[in-house]
């Protein structure tokens, strides 16, 4: 089965008590590789990654379960996950005399169907609407009791007191940090953006902000359509205000004509939500320049520039 590492499926044929049937490569974005695994039972979906860091796929179906608990979207049932030791690639290549099963994430399989657009924005716009109208932490904080991952980025995610702080030292600050790191911001872009760090306050101080159960990397890439019904995949949750998930929706596009309009009936976004759309835009923006260079600049430029930055 020359889809699947010879020791995944050979840990897979331990789990489900027989071999797989067959296989066949499916998308797993640009992190992750995956598959359609057929069984006796029916199709599952089995992820892996021979690099990735400690912890990556504990943390992707903890974050599907708090979806899950909500029920506002349908998500994939986990059905077990192994995060293997850092350097599981590095010790394949070394010809060990056992191979080394990378980490994994076994999901149901969810099959995907062409449905009535216009309904299917409907839910979907409605859905997301009820998960941040009801999902709110229990504490009244923003963040999560855990980190996790945006990408292949580490999310940090330890609880602060208001969305403004929140955003500026868990959202922004790490990112300009790694960005630097990774020598993407040269010349005063480092000194430009520290400056519009300074004026986060300012900038969010009218809104009133509520901590609700966020998806977190809601883009056209990680949701499916099953018909009418909305399936959203690969989160990295928190609790955070909505409007940076909305403002991540509208920052590459992609989502059904119609999705907007539903969720502005059913959980009306404030008035100055248009003015902030920019700051909250700049932390998808700065992940993507960390993930992908230079060619994010352009936009985390505009946003600069949108702040007098």
């Amino acid at each position: 089965m020359s889809v699947l590492p010879t020791a995944l499926h050979d840990t897979l044929t331990q789990l489900l008590g027989a071999a797989p049937q067959g296989a066949q490569a499916l998308s797993g974005g640009m992190i992750n590789q995956a598959a359609r695994v057929d069984t006796a039972h029916g199709p599952i979906v089995v992820k892996w990654n021979s690099d990735g860091p400690p912890g990556f796929f504990a943390a992707e179906a903890d974050g599907l379960e708090r979806l899950r608990a909500v029920g506002a979207l349908r998500v994939p049932k986990i059905l077990a996950v192994s995060d293997a030791p850092a350097g599981a690639a590095l010790l394949a290549s070394l010809n060990q005399k056992s191979a080394v099963t990378p980490s994994f994430i076994l999901m149901e399989y969810l099959l995907t169907m062409p449905g009535d657009v216009e309904e299917f924005a409907r839910r979907f716009g409605e859905g997301l609407a009820h998960q941040h109208r009801t999902a709110t932490s229990e504490n009244g904080l923003f963040g999560l009791e855990r980190d996790n991952f945006i990408g292949a980025l580490p999310q940090p995610n330890a609880w602060r007191m208001t969305w403004p702080d929140f955003y500026r030292e868990r959202r922004l600050l790490p990112q300009v940090t790694i960005a630097s790191r990774l020598g993407r911001l040269p010349g005063d872009r480092e000194s430009r953006l520290h400056r519009l760090l300074d004026q986060v306050d300012t900038i969010l101080a009218d809104g009133r902000f509520l901590p609700c159960l966020l998806h977190g990397d809601l883009w056209s890439g990680n949701f499916l359509q099953q018909g009418e019904d909305p399936i959203v995949l690969d989160p990295a949750v928190y609790y955070g205000d909505r409007e940076v998930e909305l403002a991540y929706i509208q920052l590459f596009g992609g989502f059904p004509p119609g999705f907007l309009e539903a969720y502005q009936s059913a959980y009306p976004l404030p008035g100055e939500y248009l003015l902030r759309r920019p700051l909250h835009q700049l932390y998808p923006l700065l992940v993507h320049l960390n993930m992908f260079g230079e060619q994010y600049w352009p936009q985390v430029e505009s946003v600069l520039a949108r702040y007098d930055c």
